[in-house]
């Protein structure tokens, strides 16, 4: 085992736990929230961005971040192989689709929604609330899901190749 066949590997497992986390929300909080009222649904939205800033998520959400592009420059060489132009492509999906869409569209909603007074508000004013948010931070989900899953895609398809090769076989 090779330094940077250890790195694939902890890219991997780090890809595929946010596209996990990303494809669990796509299919059961995104629907379940969706069914209930307008101050439940932004309350449960305030608390979970809030909560889901901690280490562990940070240790996987940005490790990926790092251990991408150190992972495709290691594969790096004159006779470029495919397992680099793989990882290239993975860290490209992953930087701009699942942590630009996160950083510049999903967190700006994330921080309009924390800085409503819910408690305070009328019924009106919390339908307006929910409809600035909602739907603009799905559809930002969902393309951060469908990068992260190519990354991922990609990242696994790095994994399996031969060191050497120029195709997939």
């Amino acid at each position: 085992m090779t330094f940077a066949n250890i790195t694939l590997l902890a890219t991997a497992f780090t890809t595929a736990l946010i596209a996990g986390l990303f494809y669990s929300w796509s299919c059961s909080v995104i629907p379940g929230l969706g069914k209930v009222t307008d101050a439940n649904y932004l309350s449960a939205m305030q608390s979970i961005n809030r909560e889901i800033l901690n280490p562990v998520f940070f240790m996987s959400f940005i490790g990926t971040l790092f251990l991408l592009p150190l992972c495709t420059w290691l594969q790096y060489n004159s006779s470029a192989p495919l397992r680099f132009y793989l990882l290239l492509g993975a860290t490209i999906a992953y930087g701009a689709g699942t942590f630009g869409v996160t950083i510049f569209g999903n967190v700006p909603l994330n921080n309009m929604l924390d800085a409503c007074q819910l408690k305070s508000a009328s019924a009106e004013t919390l339908s307006q609330y929910r409809t600035q948010f909602e739907n603009p931070w799905n559809q930002l989900h969902a393309v951060r899901t469908i990068a992260n899953v190519i990354a991922l895609i990609l990242v696994l398809l790095a994994c399996i190749i031969k060191q050497d090769a120029t195709k997939i076989e």
